[in-house]
């Protein structure tokens, strides 16, 4: 069974440059699987914030993570550069799914891409909340 393709750098709009650690290649000499989930995570928080829309210690509402899944096309290793691109896959009533791309610096074809799925929840209580009018403008500047 063949599987699509992954998304080309062109089919993002905010990115996030990395810098892989030493600590980040596995035994194998790429970086292993788990510091991907590191870096998207770190991607769509710092863009959350750089939009300023995420207040870590006092904002009302905040974002969980529900979901996450990544596809792997090729290995990335230190001491190599790497750029996360993000963009808006699904946007609803309390939730925005991300996707998000890992590319080596500068190449046009991705090296892996995942899906990140945010609820907004109160920060009291962790139930559900529509997406502020503020966060789903910043988000739908992100969609394609």
């Amino acid at each position: 069974m063949a599987r699509d393709p992954l998304r080309p750098r062109s089919d993002y709009h905010w990115w996030q440059p990395i810098v892989t650690r030493w600590s980040d290649n596995d035994a194998y000499g790429h970086v292993n699987n788990a510091i991907y989930y590191h870096w998207f995570d770190t991607a769509v928080n710092n863009w959350l914030i750089a939009a300023g829309l995420l207040d870590i210690a006092a904002g009302d509402p905040i974002a969980l993570v529900v979901e996450t899944g990544c596809r792997y096309a090729r290995p990335l290793s230190y001491p190599e550069p790497v750029e996360i691109g993000l963009a808006v896959e699904r946007l609803v009533t309390s939730s925005v799914t991300y996707r998000l791309g890992a590319f080596a610096s500068g190449a046009a074809d991705a090296a892996a891409e995942a899906l990140f799925t945010h609820v907004c929840v109160a920060r009291a209580t962790h139930r559900p909340t529509p997406l502020p009018a503020a966060w789903r403008h910043a988000m739908q500047a992100l969609q394609e």
